[in-house]
């Protein structure tokens, strides 16, 4: 009776659970997101689009086999559940949705995938070497066929892929823009080079389609009625200016005619970010998030000073303790609003494959330590004698290298020249002739996979090397790496960064950080290391 009685008087107190939902959030009535962009979109075409700008927009647009979600986890879009593979690891079976429609209403078919993927792997965009694995890619890229033999049907809704050699991340190039659905019926009639230049025949599968648009001016947008994927949020409509100067941004942004700024991969007036990091009645608008973007001193492995794995290694070390991070972050990081200390790996904080936070031991700055390091190993100053760093002309490469040099003459009394470059000739010798003993080098993650930074910069031959950097071990890592799925392979790419790390082959200086400005009524908007948060997220708030 007591304990009846205690329940009852704790009913009374508390209140009874309550099973109500809660209150919808209130919204306004006009459900327009406004961003600028400095740049038109360069390209409409998946099969040729090579600017991160572009991908962010245009992924609301299209869609392919799979997207990537705010935690840049892949899941599934046309594509039903994960793919079969078989036992050797190069045979993907896909599953198709049924329902899957473009935005003009015409039906989605494994066709529509073979049509799609094969006439951008004969467009030789950018990115079409990302169908380099697939069977069949070097005949359609020298224009012998233009049939992938790799790629077929088993029936309307189920698509097979053939791979030359096993490649766990396969699954996630398929998520990637080149892979993305054209609409053959509407490209034959509207015509090969200007279907895209239209509003009424840019037809993709994503949950917004394009209304309007003046070319170096605006683009205007609205969900898809219909759409297979669901609901497209509450948006009813996406307005994107063109405009170049990032003040006049800011300024329309402040009298609202803007609902953010950021999308698109734009970036602050560094008067105005600095201002919304130190207003403390602003400051909650600016989003800093991972830009996947990582910059570090690049050393040539095969010859000059810094050659050889074993010879070179106390001077690539001691060139980079030598560096004060948290220095050169004041000189040429805004406050940190565009970059922060690389401190992780060369893999960008925010993606798989970083090591985390202080796991790359060359960057730990000791001038005392890196000085007796460099004099040991140069003790009459010989090996670098009249060394330069070089880079490509850009006022930030610029600013870099004045204080990596100022850094490097006060701790190590070395001079270091800086020489520029124009960007080609910069890129041609850097890369095709690991021209340069010490350079200038950076990487912008084109997709979420250690694969992409490994392959295309440090195995033995990498096309962006710049150092020569050559160990048969590191390459027998990444190789058996690159053929596991993405959970299998984690540790062994991780193994693989740590083998960068001890052989000191970079000396790593910033992560590349993404902003952005947005109001406190526009709910879901932000980004992550590659992209920005869907347009199907986000709201305006009542305000």
């Amino acid at each position: 009776m007591a304990i009846g009685l205690i329940a009852l008087l704790l009913v009374l107190i508390v209140g009874r659970p309550s099973s109500a939902t809660p209150a919808p959030e209130p919204l306004a009535a006009d459900q327009t997101l406004s961003f600028p962009i400095a740049q038109d979109a360069a390209d409409f075409d998946p099969a040729l689009i090579s600017t991160p700008a572009d991908v962010d927009i245009l992924r609301n647009v299209f869609s392919g086999l799979y997207r990537f979600d705010q935690q840049l986890r892949e899941v599934p879009d046309l594509a039903v559940g994960q793919p079969t593979v078989s036992a050797d690891g190069l045979t993907y079976t896909f599953a198709l949705r049924h329902d899957g429609r473009f935005s003009n209403g015409d039906p989605i078919t494994a066709d529509d995938f073979i049509y799609s993927w094969n006439r951008a792997a004969a467009k030789q965009g950018d990115f079409s070497g990302l169908f380099g694995v697939i069977s069949g890619y070097p005949d359609v890229a020298s224009g012998k066929t233009g049939q992938l033999s790799g790629v077929s049907k088993l029936d309307d809704y189920t698509l097979t892929v053939t791979l030359v050699k096993r490649a766990g991340y396969f699954t996630t190039e398929v998520g990637l823009w080149p892979f993305w659905l054209v609409d053959q019926k509407v490209i034959t009639s509207a015509g090969e080079n200007a279907w895209f230049n239209k509003p009424d025949t840019l037809v993709g599968s994503g949950p917004f389609r394009m209304t309007a648009r003046t070319p170096g001016q605006s683009m205007d947008f609205e969900p898809v009625t219909g759409w297979y994927g669901g609901k497209t949020g509450a948006l009813t409509r996406v307005h994107v200016e063109v405009m170049a100067d990032p003040s006049a941004q800011v300024t329309q942004y402040e009298s609202g005619v803007f609902s953010l700024i950021g999308y698109g991969r734009q970036a602050l007036a560094p008067a105005a970010a600095t201002r919304y990091t130190s207003d403390a009645k602003v400051k909650g608008q600016l989003i800093l998030v991972p830009l996947g973007t990582t910059f570090w001193v690049g050393f040539n492995l095969r010859s000059g000073p810094f050659a050889g794995i074993d010879a070179g290694r106390p001077g690539r070390h001691a060139f980079s303790q030598a560096i004060d991070r948290k220095a050169l972050v004041g000189a040429v990081c805004n406050q940190q609003t565009t970059c922060i200390e690389a401190t992780g790996g060369v893999i960008s904080k925010g993606l798989h494959g970083y090591l985390g936070d202080g796991a790359d031991n060359n960057v730990k700055f000791n001038a005392a330590a890196a000085k007796a390091e460099y004099q040991a190993w140069d003790p009459d100053g010989s090996k670098v004698k009249g060394l330069a760093y070089t880079y490509d002309t850009n006022g930030f490469n610029k600013a870099v290298c004045d204080n990596l040099a100022a850094q490097w003459k006060k701790n190590l009394g070395v001079t270091v020249g800086c020489v520029e470059m124009d960007r080609k000739t910069f890129f041609d010798q850097r890369n095709g002739a690991c021209a340069y003993p010490m350079f200038r080098q950076s990487w912008t993650a084109d997709y979420d996979h250690p694969q992409d930074w490994f392959d295309y910069l440090f195995v033995t031959g990498a096309s962006s090397s710049g150092s020569c950097y050559s160990n048969p071990n590191l390459d027998k890592v990444v190789a058996g790496a690159d053929a596991k799925t993405a959970s299998a392979a984690a540790s062994d790419y991780r193994v693989a960064g740590f083998m960068l790390v001890n052989d000191s082959v970079f000396g790593g200086l910033l992560y590349g950080t993404q902003q952005y400005l947005v109001h406190p009524y526009v709910r879901g908007a932000g980004g992550n290391a590659l992209y920005d948060y869907d347009w199907t997220g986000i709201r305006i708030g009542k305000h």
